[in-house]
């Protein structure tokens, strides 16, 4: 019975849980980016997993590292917005790629040009690795 419920679904309900999800991803890496000029500890907290670690610029940081640095202020940054968000979804597993573009005090100007490694656990899609790197406008 369930074989035949299953071969009755309609493509757009197969597709509404990858809808959901790639919606997810990007509200949440857009609020990431927008956070490293408000301070908003509770996003990073959010979305990075317990054992998640990103590297920027070459340098590794955990979970804790990124919450302590996210909670200490924006330092010189004055806004950081989502450029783009490109998700390819693998079942429980999300790559994504994007781009930030980033303000600091003084005016100079700049992107993080960037890959998420998102995981499905217990329902909630979190970041588990993520490859930062920072680059000028020109």
């Amino acid at each position: 019975m369930a074989q035949s419920v299953a071969a009755n679904q309609s493509p757009a309900a197969d597709e509404a849980p990858q809808v959901d999800a790639e919606k997810y991803i990007k509200d949440s890496e857009a609020a990431l980016a927008e956070s490293l000029s408000t301070n908003d500890a509770s996003v990073v907290k959010r979305v990075l997993a317990d054992d998640c670690v990103c590297i920027l610029d070459g340098r590794a940081r955990d979970k804790a590292g990124a919450i302590a640095a996210a909670a200490n202020g924006p330092g010189d940054f004055i806004a950081n917005h989502l450029d783009y968000a490109t998700v390819r979804l693998f079942g429980d597993t999300a790559i994504v790629q994007g781009s930030d573009t980033w303000t600091r005090e003084g005016g100079e100007t700049g992107h993080f040009i960037w890959t998420d490694t998102w995981i499905r656990r217990n329902g909630q899609w979190q970041i588990v690795a993520a490859q930062d790197t920072v680059t000028p406008i020109k």
